[in-house]
């Protein structure tokens, strides 16, 4: 310890520019470490969601959860395979030992799923869910205002602000909840069916061959080419209703014939309240596994402001959950017990010795002891979270206790020799250690 001692204040300037690389490195790896609220302590995780309109929990662990689970076994690295079966839903959930890379591991499921997925009963929809983790929820909002309906709410979060917000680095996916979703809704009429000789089969299959745009090819006109096609495309309720069923001698049978259309809903099984005071539509942004929850929650925020400049007039996302308030949190509890440290080492070193500079430079290794602490985090791949930073605070107050440690050493060192002698501040200190002993 003696020669590195020695070597270091002989060689001051070499020194020097280690600090400055430390503190660089270590101001690097702090803008660009992940930092969240909460450590992330799920293992590397897969689930499968797939729907299946009107099927019992029965039928749906035996058709659909039971086939995909035998196709699933035998994965590489997987240590755990579970499921929930509900109405018209079922739950995969798939685990992969520690370490395992996401993307292999999603590619590893999809690679199964292409396999099976015709075997499936016909109707069936889903897949892999989007790349979060259970503690991906980092922000919340709602959209309200300007006398617009639940339906026209819920239009504006699905087709406007969904597609913006997915775009911003770090988003797995963003939840529409609540509200009423357009559709295009049918009621055939029985009654009318029957004196027409119709059945719902062949309504069905009209509708479903009239709602497309199908191309023809091109016809040459010397050196052009035109381009053909047919436009079928439902845009609106009177697209729905000109749609032709069947012909009776030469009278064409319309939808409108048969059934009355009109604006609907889909079927809903679930509604969202907001304060009491009635319902309200909401957008959940999940984030990726791994992504800085700091540098994600800045882009929503900056898309959103972006986007509302084109809302409705009266018209606006209210945020009511922003974890970025808790990540900020735990950043500045840290920032605060490094700066209280270091002036209370800087305090106490004057206190002691009487030299602003001796104190400066021994109260030097708590800034630098966090910017390599982040460093090491950086190249281990750990993220800045509550846990992390908080040992990282414990650490900086075991510094300081370290520290007046030195001091006192110091002191009592310097009493008992020569030096002492010629200095009389030190003699009064040295009398006085006991006084001090507690700091």
């Amino acid at each position: 310890m003696s020669h590195l001692i020695r070597f270091a204040l002989s060689q001051r300037l070499l020194m020097m520019i280690f600090v400055l690389l430390l503190a660089g490195g270590g101001y690097y790896s702090f803008k660009n470490i992940p930092i969240d609220a909460f450590p992330e302590v799920s293992p590397t995780q897969v689930k499968i969601i797939v729907k299946a309109a009107g099927m019992t929990p029965e039928e749906v662990e035996a058709r659909i959860t039971a086939p995909i689970e035998v196709e699933l076994l035998g994965i590489p690295h997987q240590t755990m395979l579970r499921s929930v079966a509900k109405y018209a839903l079922t739950d995969i959930t798939v685990d992969f030992e520690e370490g395992t890379d996401i993307f292999w591991a999603r590619q590893q499921i999809a690679e199964r799923l292409n396999t099976m997925w015709s075997n499936l009963p016909a109707g069936v929809e889903g897949g892999i869910a989007p790349m979060t983790t259970p503690l991906g929820e980092m922000f919340m909002f709602s959209v309200e205002g300007g006398g617009l309906s639940l339906m026209e709410l819920r239009s504006l979060l699905d087709w406007v602000i969904r597609p913006a917000l997915r775009t911003v680095g770090g988003v797995a996916d963003v939840n529409s909840l609540g509200g009423l979703v357009r559709s295009f809704e049918i009621i055939p009429d029985n009654t009318r069916l029957s004196a027409r000789g119709i059945s719902l089969d062949k309504l069905q299959q009209a509708i479903q061959s009239n709602n497309r745009n199908d191309g023809a090819g091109r016809m040459t006109d010397g050196e052009e080419a035109l381009i053909v096609r047919a436009e079928g495309r439902i845009k609106n309720l009177d697209d729905v209703k000109t749609i032709v069923i069947d012909n009776k001698n030469g009278i064409p049978i319309t939808v409108a014939d048969v059934a009355e259309v009109n604006i609907g809903a889909i079927t809903r099984y679930g509604a969202v309240s907001k304060n009491g005071q009635g319902e309200s539509v909401t957008g959940l942004v999940l984030s990726l596994r791994g992504a800085n929850a700091r540098q994600t929650i800045e882009g929503i925020e900056a898309k959103l402001a972006e986007i509302s400049k084109g809302f409705p007039k009266g018209v606006k996302a209210e945020v009511f959950y922003n974890r970025g308030n808790l990540v900020d949190k735990a950043v500045e509890t840290v920032l605060h017990a490094l700066l209280e440290a270091i002036v209370l080492v800087v305090v106490l070193l004057i206190l002691f010795l009487g030299n602003l500079r001796a104190a400066l430079v021994v109260a030097l290794a708590l800034p630098l002891a966090a910017l390599f602490t982040f460093i090491l985090m950086k190249q281990m791949g750990m993220s800045a979270n509550l846990m992390s930073l908080g040992g990282l605070a414990i650490a900086i107050g075991m510094l300081v206790d370290a520290a007046v440690v030195v001091v006192e050493n110091l002191i009592t060192h310097l009493a008992n020799t020569k030096t002492a002698q010629r200095l009389p501040r030190l003699h009064i200190i040295y009398r006085e250690k006991a006084n001090y002993s507690h700091l």
